[in-house]
């Protein structure tokens, strides 16, 4: 009998993991959107309810209320879907958290378009963008559950702001229990010479499955999981282009200011090498099943595969 695989999602890591933080003797508040049982941070308010606060719909004054707990000496999470937070509240997030360089840790579900059935107006695209362009913030795509409550450890116990995204559906579980997130390191999945693929988040998953068709046509490809986008491994990335020659990113978000421009950056700096990106292509999501959308808007490994074939097609160019 074939062992089905294990699988979760990001999000249900966030309550669990901080009420673990909380007995283990870290002073932890929590702040919350009303959206606190889809985020799991309810699940930290049932065991702390004098370290819980909840403000309605009102994302700007969660953060505000984030970065008060953070400057009087907590250490202070915020949640809501990364439509609100980072949306509604970019200007609270920068003049808040980010410029005085607070000790608040944001954690946004429902990015991507794997938030599914809700729709394009439910669904962060820009999110890595917006983020990533805050000086002092680090950011962080866990590729699965476990990989997402050893972020949210290491962002409890590293002072100042971290963006931390989650998602919505249950995906497959790539590490083993025992696997330890290390900020700014980009953990090499599988070796490869030919080519490699980069990805973050759920395309993590589909990236090694490319890798497995690439394997299928004799092509070796090397696969990276970019969850630490800031701090970025930028040893990796030039190793990368210098030992195989060819890059294809794959993220669940806009191609313009997410990870396949932070890589294109390094590798315009320092080994220019043949690119090709796959994500958002300038658009906005739909209504759908999560599966079906990234099959839709050619989030797959199928996609990811042929982009590679198209590099290496370019190296000899």
């Amino acid at each position: 009998m074939v062992k089905e695989a294990r699988t979760a999602a990001t999000r249900e890591a966030l309550g669990p993991t901080l009420v673990r933080l909380a007995r283990s003797g870290l002073d932890i508040v929590v702040v919350d959107a009303d959206l606190g049982v889809s985020t799991s941070a309810a699940k930290f308010g049932a065991e702390f309810p004098d370290r819980f606060f909840t403000v309605g719909v009102a994302e700007q004054n969660m953060i505000g209320v984030a970065a008060g707990l953070a400057a009087s000496g907590k250490i202070a999470f915020a949640s809501s879907f990364a439509v609100f937070a980072p949306g509604h509240c970019f200007d609270q997030v920068r003049m808040a958290v980010a410029q005085p360089n607070l000790n608040v840790k944001l954690v946004a579900s429902h990015g991507g378009v794997v938030t599914g059935e809700d729709g394009a107006s439910a669904q962060a695209l820009e999110d890595f963008a917006l983020m990533l362009s805050l000086p002092n913030f680090r950011v962080i795509v866990p590729a699965d559950v476990v990989e997402a409550e050893q972020a949210i450890e290491a962002a409890a116990r590293s002072y100042g702001p971290f963006y931390i995204r989650t998602v919505r559906p249950k995906v497959p579980v790539i590490y083993e229990d025992g696997y330890k997130f290390e900020l700014g390191r980009w953990r090499l999945l599988r070796p490869g010479s030919e080519v490699t693929v980069i990805a973050v988040g759920v395309l993590v998953k589909a990236a090694l499955d490319a890798a497995g068709l690439l394997a299928a046509d004799g092509i070796d490809c090397r696969v990276l999981n970019a969850a630490s986008l800031k701090p970025a491994d930028t040893e990796a990335v030039l190793s990368a282009a210098a030992e195989t020659g060819a890059i294809v990113t794959a993220e669940d978000h806009q191609v313009h200011g997410g990870l396949g421009s932070l890589v294109a950056q390094t590798v315009a700096r320092h080994r220019p090498v043949p690119m090709a990106f796959v994500g958002m292509q300038d658009r906005y999501g739909a209504s759908g099943r999560w599966d079906e959308l990234l099959e839709y808007f050619s989030l797959t490994s199928q996609a990811i595969a042929q982009a590679a074939r198209e590099v290496m097609a370019r190296k000899g160019a």
